[in-house]
């Protein structure tokens, strides 16, 4: 006789129990910036509306950037370290290739001997750890998952290359990911693009950096074909938003709140118009003075919407993260 295997019992549904996030002290003005490319700072904020960034100093590292995010995000879901089963940390910016930072994390946070693994996607990164999240609170395999997005981009920030030079920022943003009575994140729509992977990319890989010498080779940074991304963003990233709404059975007239990967401000406005989003939703707009922090992105422009009021908890939020890959993944959820 064949042996059965027992099926999984997890939560009938999973949802956001609470988020935090941390910014690095030092706030970095366009001006800075100017010092090392030939523009303005008119020219920046119309390309991209970023005002300001923030800058990591030596002791702000990935993982402490990490502990201090998650920690707000604990705390704000009302749960204690020893409640969490699962690590998940998006980045692309820790040079160490193993172990993973998440083992390091969670041991430092006090979650005793979770489930713990880093994800490489780029800027959808955290939207990826939150499907993972959700599908293990409802398989049953941990029954709170803590997910992490940090990002230290100015380690991979080419300050002489007038075209990213202005993007970049550091930081992390996390969320507490638990069991739900009723549905509160909604079926994810992600993919890839592998045929674009040259649209981003880092400049030089690591073994190259490695075997050539030193005076023929800069530092590996994040390079990338500004207008061909700026078009596949626009134009394919509302797409995927708008089946993710269909997805989740939402319109958009019932949305509360819209969170997009901060990449770029007109990339939003671009997309607000293209879903043909309401005057009411609440728009994340967190580029303005956060810049672009890839996987930490979405968690930390959901934080500040919380806490300045624009967006309440039990809101329903849209949320889609693009970027290297060239990947992608939007869904719907429900604030917490």
């Amino acid at each position: 006789m064949t042996a059965k295997i027992s099926p999984s019992k997890g939560s009938p549904y999973a949802r956001i129990l609470g988020v935090g996030g941390y910014r690095p002290t030092r706030v970095v003005p366009n001006e800075v910036i100017l010092e090392h490319i030939d523009s303005s700072d008119e020219w920046i904020r119309s390309r991209s509306g970023i005002a300001s960034r923030h800058w990591a100093g030596p002791d702000e590292t990935v993982a402490e950037m990490s502990i201090a995010a998650g920690g707000k995000a604990i705390a704000d879901a009302g749960i204690s370290a020893s409640d969490i089963d699962a690590v998940i940390v998006a980045t692309v910016s820790h040079f160490k290739q193993t172990p993973a930072v998440a083992t390091d994390i969670a041991y430092r946070i006090g979650a005793g001997k979770p489930a713990a693994f880093d994800i490489s996607a780029g800027c959808a990164g955290f939207t990826y750890g939150l499907t993972l999240a959700k599908g293990m609170v409802t398989d049953g395999s941990a029954g709170h998952v803590l997910v992490i997005g940090v990002e230290r981009l100015s380690d991979l920030t080419d300050l002489e290359d007038r075209a990213t030079a202005f993007l970049f920022g550091d930081g992390a943003g996390a969320v507490i990911v638990g069991p739900s009575k009723e549905p509160a994140i909604g079926p994810t729509v992600w993919g890839s693009e592998g045929d674009k992977s040259e649209t981003i990319k880092q400049t030089v890989s690591w073994e190259v950096y490695r075997d050539t010498p030193a005076e023929q080779v800069r530092f590996p940074a994040i390079t990338q074909e500004g207008q061909a991304v700026f078009r596949w963003a626009v134009f394919e990233m509302a797409k995927v938003a708008q089946e993710a709404l269909d997805a989740a059975g939402i319109t958009a007239d019932q949305l509360d709140a819209f969170i997009p990967h901060q990449a770029n401000m007109r990339i939003i406005d671009s997309m607000i118009k293209a879903l043909k989003l309401p005057e009411h939703v609440a728009v994340a707009r967190d580029v303005e003075t956060t810049g672009n922090t890839s996987a930490a992105s979405i968690p930390l422009a959901m934080e500040r919407l919380l806490a300045t009021g624009e967006a309440k908890s039990g809101d329903t939020a849209l949320v889609i993260g693009f970027g290297a890959g060239l990947v992608y993944a939007a869904t719907v959820v429900t604030l917490p």
